[in-house]
């Protein structure tokens, strides 16, 4: 294995820092304005952001049979997910979002075994799953405590975890070979009219008021989280496999945590620490149980090439 390239080093921390500081943002975002509110205009500006960097970079939108069908994934990804996480994140704190994403290597793996041919799962791995769930359940009882609508918004955000795993295997297995930017701009021009549609079709009212706190949240969100956010992931997801790119999901739950706690007074009680932590743990079983994909050679499916 060539080691990883200075490009691909700075890609993978700046996700880290962008993905650590999403969660806080998007609970941001909806309040005063609406969580739909707040998600489709973030997309109306990230997508607007990158038809602009585009131009600049002359870069083209492929419409080939397999580009059209990572578009197709990448928009389930921006519209299924997203939404899921910005509805679940009006009962929940926000460093619960990134904690819940530690859920996403272990079914990235699973899926990875199942269409991308890996090797079985080894004790290591099995037990992780069983560390990583056990995790899950202190979460989901922590989320009781805060009544139904946390167990709810708890349940959204694993939802968009599955779909988040699901679509970075996807990606790899049709392997089109496209540029980060071009599955970034190609899936938001999907998903956009969706969020539009959602919108308009929940009543699509204009928010009375604009809080300071919630606009530049959504400038945030739209300018650094997607523009640079999803680059920096496709970019990172193009050159390494997709188990490894959802290891990134180890710090992003401390460091988030420790943010909702510091700058947003969020509830930090044993019981969050010790499924956290069980989570965690399960990414550090998971990886000394070897998660890293293998590819048999001559297979249709392997990663693509680095460029």
């Amino acid at each position: 294995m060539r080691p990883l390239n200075r490009r691909v080093i700075a890609a993978f921390l700046g996700v880290i820092v962008i993905w650590s500081t999403t969660p806080l943002a998007i609970k941001w975002s909806g309040q005063g304005l609406g969580y739909l509110f707040g998600a489709a205009s973030r997309m109306v500006i990230g997508l607007f952001c990158m038809l602009a960097v585009g131009l600049v970079l002359r870069q083209k939108i492929p419409l080939s049979r397999p580009a059209c069908l990572t578009y197709g994934v990448i928009a389930v990804q921006i519209y299924g997910a997203m939404l899921a996480v910005y509805w679940g994140a009006q009962f929940i704190p926000s460093g619960w979002v990134s904690v819940i994403f530690g859920l996403t290597p272990m079914l990235t793996a699973v899926m990875a075994a199942l269409w991308l041919h890996e090797a079985s799962l080894s004790p290591l791995k099995l037990l992780s799953y069983v560390c990583g769930f056990t995790g899950l359940l202190v979460m989901f009882g922590s989320a009781l405590e805060f009544g139904r609508d946390a167990a709810l918004g708890m349940a959204a955000v694993v939802l968009a975890a599955f779909i988040q795993a699901a679509s970075a295997v996807l990606i790899k297995r049709i392997d089109a070979g496209l540029a980060a930017g071009s599955q970034v701009t190609g899936g938001l021009m999907l998903a956009v009219p969706m969020y539009l549609a959602t919108w308009f079709g929940q009543g699509g009212q204009w928010p009375v008021s604009f809080p300071v706190t919630s606009v530049l949240s959504i400038a945030y969100l739209g300018v650094i989280a997607t523009t640079v956010g999803f680059m920096l992931y496709f970019y990172v997801l193009t050159h390494l496999p997709a188990t490894r790119v959802a290891l990134i999901t180890l710090i992003t739950p401390v460091l988030s945590l420790l943010l909702g706690n510091s700058v947003n007074h969020e509830a930090l009680t044993g019981n969050i620490v010790l499924g956290a932590a069980l989570i965690i743990g399960a990414l550090l079983l998971q990886q000394l149980g070897g998660n890293a994909p293998k590819f048999r050679r001559g297979n249709r499916h392997r990663p693509p090439v680095a460029r």
